[in-house]
């Protein structure tokens, strides 16, 4: 089985350092475009692709829409656990606000976020649920940067660190017990086309 891990494309509040959370903010003109980008790359890979789920927040389900469109993917039912982190109070917020109103600590404070281990729990259970039912498939899936930072993490403790960029392709293959990465956050599809 392959997996195809999408960061979602732009958003407005990507663009100013704000965090979005579970905050529902849309794509913006150049987030589309960036998915469009990704869509004309998948169509030239040698992957085979089955389908695409999305998280179910809007960002993620227009980037899918989107990608699956481009190639004529059947889309799978969104999935609440593909969601971003849970920031709580300092959703709507940049690191300046952020900083000025918490300190440089801020995440450090119970602000109503969910904690890394609880992400990393839920980002493996959806991995194992996907194996489960669709062993037999290759399939995409668009989510969130804060979630697949987290997901990297839990699968490969500190070998992948970087920040995670908007519309990213992560490829990773299981035969086994385990998720084996053929390609890691990559966004060549973007820098050549700028």
């Amino acid at each position: 089985m392959l997996i195809g891990l999408i960061r979602h494309g732009l958003t407005d509040w990507n663009a100013v350092g704000k965090i979005q959370g579970h905050s529902d903010i849309p794509l913006n003109d150049e987030g589309r475009r960036q998915a469009r980008l990704l869509a004309e790359r998948l169509k030239e890979e040698p992957y085979h692709w089955d389908g695409l789920i999305t998280s179910s927040l809007s960002r993620a389900k227009e980037t899918g829409d989107i990608i699956a469109s481009a190639l004529h993917l059947p889309l799978l039912e969104p999935d609440d656990r593909l969601r971003e982190r849970a920031y709580g109070q300092v959703e709507g917020m940049t690191q300046a606000e952020r900083e000025e109103k918490w300190g440089v600590d801020w995440h450090l404070l119970d602000l109503g976020q969910e904690s890394d281990a609880d992400l990393q729990l839920r980002a493996l259970a959806f991995m194992e649920a996907l194996w489960t039912e669709n062993r037999d498939k290759n399939l995409l899936v668009v989510s969130h940067g804060g979630f697949l930072a987290n997901l990297y993490k839990a699968l490969y403790q500190e070998k992948f660190t970087e920040r995670i960029g908007n519309l990213s392709l992560s490829v990773l293959q299981r035969e086994d017990a385990d998720w084996e990465p053929l390609l890691y956050n990559c966004t060549k599809h973007l820098q050549e086309k700028k």
